[in-house]
């Protein structure tokens, strides 16, 4: 019987330390899951990988930025050359290497950039030497830019007279334009003269090019005299608004702009009825010499696709038959309709902005796109980049022979229909250099001095690794100063992040190695160049090309 007991007590004992055991493993789990974000991988990982006491306390005093932790896990790197202690930058930025920002009124001469980057509209003799016509523009400001005479500048115009919508901020019922006040973090400020909209159109979830073209539009252009309107395509996705206000990941950093008002996201639906402006519409072949009778809205057909309501007002009418095309045809489309509705500026959004565009869009006779390359021919149109007035006599035309063609608005079609009308001289062509300065190269059409920076293909501008840079010839023809190197002591990446949360959620990638490293130790580590496999440049954009007003990166990467 005494064996029986003590038998038992033996075994109670082992249960009581086996039970103590599960229990204490599990916590010791949860400590690790609560630091480290994930559960060990393996046995060994968890032998070389324990839980790390801390000390201090979790929280932050009121009004200061979160702490770093002392301990952050991330794919394992090179101690001698991470992003944890790598230099920002080589050289010293210069920010504001442009100057002042031009007057409200100041216009450019489109003429003139013609003619000192081509020759002139039948002479193509400086075309191919793209450095010369980005140099040009970027010290010859005194010679293309002017500013009207007095009383004749577009703020000192009446808002009701303007060409935009909505010009002065308030549907252009203003007496004249306010006083300038500059954006705060909730105010969009006042324009002190017509504001001018910016249109882009896209598909699908944002992506890094959505977030490069709105940074890049944020930091150049003047924000109060300026308009995004991001068209989303609601015939392919109805609910592409919606998603990308609530649901994206990416956008969501930029909802704080669109509630400002400088973003405004807008659903494209293709129309079935365009507005035309007065004035003949049937580009010479003539209205119908008898027209149709009216419908019960008092609307009849005048001319091909054309009708004319009660009002007098002509429509350009399109059929379900007619919107029927091929997908990758929309934004061709878009870009013409509405400019033709709206007026202003169309971009492409694979395109990083690189100066304020006002001078080219508030003049008189402000439409304009770029050269397809080096192509020679008057009507070899890109539309990447390209500014119509609304509703005028041209955007109209542009539009009525898109429709004619078949919804036909690829560029370089709608170029050859301008020539052969002799209307390409309404719609001017700039070079390559003003918005898309490695074409030629890529095209092996450019002459003379490679660019400042020489790049070679659309890719190279985003590879940053010790592959993609030094370039051997980058900066072969930079004729300027050397830049001023940055200090021993300059801030690293580690130091400018500001959000711990979206430090850890960056570094943690489920797909590779994670390791962790002791912050502090890493501050004091040597930073080694030469082992650094994404070293930081000497790339600036006071040197990337300036002059132009834009670079496109085309899809290319």
């Amino acid at each position: 019987m005494a064996k029986k007991s003590c038998a038992r007590n033996f075994f109670g004992v082992v249960q009581s330390v086996l039970t103590a055991a599960v229990l204490y493993s599990i916590l010791y789990l949860g400590v690790l899951v609560v630091q480290r974000g994930s559960f060990p991988k393996s046995p060994v990982d968890l032998v070389k990988n324990p839980a790390k006491s801390h000390s201090g306390s979790a929280g932050n005093s009121a009004g200061s930025l979160p702490t770093i932790p002392s301990k952050l896990k991330v794919e394992k790197i090179n101690p001698h050359a991470n992003w944890f202690n790598r230099p920002e930058s080589l050289v010293v930025a210069k920010d504001d290497y442009f100057g002042k920002r031009p007057h409200i009124n100041t216009v450019a001469n489109l003429t003139r950039l013609v003619e000192q980057c081509r020759g002139s509209y039948e002479h193509l003799d400086k075309m191919p030497y793209v450095q010369d016509c980005m140099k040009y523009m970027a010290e010859g400001e005194k010679e293309y830019y002017y500013i009207p005479p007095r009383g004749e500048g577009a703020s000192e115009q009446p808002p009701k007279l303007a060409e935009y919508l909505n010009s002065d901020g308030h549907e252009n019922t203003l007496a004249a334009y306010p006083d300038y006040k500059p954006a705060t973090k909730t105010s969009l400020g006042q324009c002190n003269g017509p504001i001018v909209p910016y249109h882009v159109y896209w598909t699908g979830p944002a992506t890094w090019r959505v977030e490069l073209f709105i940074k890049s539009h944020l930091y150049t252009q003047n924000v109060p005299c300026v308009r995004l309107f991001l068209w989303l395509d609601g015939d392919r996705d109805p609910k592409a608004a919606d998603k990308m206000m609530n649901q994206d990941p990416l956008f969501k950093k930029f909802l704080p702009f669109v509630e400002r008002g400088d973003i405004t996201i807008m659903t494209w639906n293709f129309p079935s009825r365009i507005p035309l402006p007065k004035g003949d519409n049937t580009d010479g072949v003539g209205y119908y010499k008898t027209a149709g009778k009216p419908n019960s809205k008092g609307e009849y057909v005048v001319g091909d696709g054309l009708i004319r309501d009660a009002s007098g007002q002509e429509w350009l009418v399109l059929s379900e038959k007619q919107k029927t095309f091929l997908p990758v045809a929309v934004s061709d489309a878009v870009r013409f309709v509405v400019l033709h509705q709206y007026g202003g500026a169309y971009f492409d959004m694979d395109v990083i902005m690189l100066r304020d565009m006002r001078p080219l869009l508030i003049g008189d006779q402000h439409s304009f796109a770029e050269r397809w390359g080096a192509h020679p021919s008057p009507g070899d149109y890109n539309t990447a980049i390209m500014s119509l007035t609304a509703n005028s006599s041209l955007s109209s035309y542009l539009l009525r022979g898109g429709v004619r063609m078949g919804l036909n608005f690829h560029p370089r079609v709608i170029g050859v229909m301008a020539v052969k009308d002799h209307r390409n001289l309404e719609f001017n062509m700039l070079e390559t250099a003003a918005f898309d300065p490695i074409w030629t190269e890529f095209n092996w059409g450019r002459l003379g001095q490679c660019t400042v920076p020489c790049i070679h293909d659309y890719g190279q501008v985003f590879k940053g690794d010790s592959k993609g840079f030094p370039l051997k010839d980058e900066w072969e023809a930079y004729e300027g100063d050397q830049l001023k190197p940055v200090a021993a002591a300059s801030s690293h990446f580690w130091e400018i992040k500001r959000d711990v949360k979206e430090i850890e959620e960056r570094s943690v990638d489920k797909t590779v190695q994670e390791v962790t490293y002791d912050r502090d130790a890493l501050s004091k580590a040597e930073y080694k160049i030469e082992e650094d496999r994404y070293p930081p440049t000497n790339r600036t954009l006071e040197n990337f090309f300036r002059g132009a007003w834009t670079y496109h990166v085309h899809n290319q990467v």
